[in-house]
């Protein structure tokens, strides 16, 4: 086996943490949404993070995902908009700020499961590069359908691309390593 299916089978099979605060990162269309509501009103976070506010509809980034989350019966209050992050990079680096200066020991990243094995190696490489040890959870969106087409294409065949990304950024030294998060995801299933 090698050390990327190992890590495949650790991130897909998470468990869900009580944490400080349920990360949303855009993309996707709205589709990410529901999962997240549903992890607030489980009371997993008691803050959503909005992780930027691009509007590419073709590319799947569609705009306002507070507005959609106040409409879901999420309140304002429990709402933060990182508007600064462009891109995955951008996001990681902004939360993990943002993570320090509140002081999180915990976050919850919600992505599609086909984007959630890339998002979780950028967060991992932007805390390792700040020095600091906090758990990131994963929670992909679930119920997403992986073969219906989207303006973006069939999240199938976008799965294959984000692994030719991970290879992409890991060389540029954006993303840690599978070997890291293995041992990373080791370290976390001992704290609380």
């Amino acid at each position: 086996m090698t050390e990327r299916e190992k890590f495949i089978a650790l991130i897909s099979n998470e468990k869900l943490k009580k944490a400080d605060a349920i990360i949303l990162l855009q993309g996707d269309e709205y589709f990410r949404i529901p999962w997240t509501v549903k992890l607030y009103q489980q009371k997993w976070a008691s803050k959503i993070i909005v992780s930027a506010d691009v509007n590419n509809k073709e590319y799947g980034s569609f705009p306002n995902l507070d507005k959609k989350l106040k409409q879901k019966g999420v309140p304002m209050k429990d709402i933060i908009v990182d508007d600064k992050s462009m891109h995955t990079r951008d996001q990681a680096v902004n939360i993990i700020k943002m993570a320090i200066k509140k002081e999180w020991k915990k976050i919850i990243i919600v992505a599609s499961h086909y984007h959630q094995y890339r998002a979780y190696l950028t967060f991992l490489k932007a805390m390792q590069e700040k020095k600091i040890k906090i758990q990131i959870i994963n929670s992909p969106a679930r119920d997403l359908d992986w073969f219906s087409n989207n303006r973006w294409g069939k999240r199938y065949d976008l799965l294959e691309s984000e692994f030719q990304r991970i290879n992409k950024y890991r060389k540029l030294g954006h993303i840690a390593s599978y070997t890291e998060a293995i041992k990373y995801q080791e370290w976390k299933e001992k704290q609380k």
